[in-house]
């Protein structure tokens, strides 16, 4: 059971953004401190992808076939943001690790308030579940995955989204 008081709607998990939905603007510090904030990237598609831990064996799959992608997304006009509950001074070794040249945000503190403001907060294991949004120029969220606890997203999904994005 939560604590009253750890997260200001205790016992209340807000609803995932719908597809058509604005997207819920925040700002947190990237891997090297740097604000990093969804409303001043409008004008460019951004992919927010939650991921529960860093340095974890999914995530890191997952966050290295974004890797080895980056120039599709580059090239579709998208911002990959990766955000996860882990502290800056991680997020910054994780990427320094795997070779990360996008940001990783630390939704470290308040204690996961951004995956909680998208729905994506588990606070009985204290982590953001896998997540994806894709925002449109305009910040209108297009595409949203929330994958089940162990199950890695399929990239696939990505390339589909943002080819509907092209489309526009």
């Amino acid at each position: 059971m939560p604590l009253a008081g750890v997260h200001p709607a205790a016992g209340h998990q807000p609803a995932v953004p719908a597809v058509g939905e604005l997207a819920p603007d925040f700002e947190l510090v990237n891997q090297y401190g740097e604000p990093v904030r969804l409303s001043a990237l409008r004008g460019r598609n951004v992919a927010v992808v939650f991921f529960p831990f860093a340095f974890s064996g999914i995530c890191t799959g997952e966050l290295c076939e974004i890797r080895d992608n980056l120039a599709l997304l580059e090239e579709s006009g998208t911002t990959v943001l990766g955000i996860s509950v882990d502290s800056k001074f991680a997020q910054r070794a994780y990427a320094e690790k795997e070779g990360y040249t996008f940001d990783l945000l630390a939704d470290f503190w308040p204690h996961g308030a951004v995956a909680e403001q998208y729905g994506v907060f588990d606070p009985d294991s204290g982590m953001a579940q896998r997540g994806t949004f894709i925002i449109d120029a305009d910040g209108t969220v297009r595409y949203v995955v929330v994958n089940p606890r162990g199950q890695a997203r399929d990239f696939a999904g990505y390339r589909a989204a943002l080819a509907g994005l092209a489309g526009n």
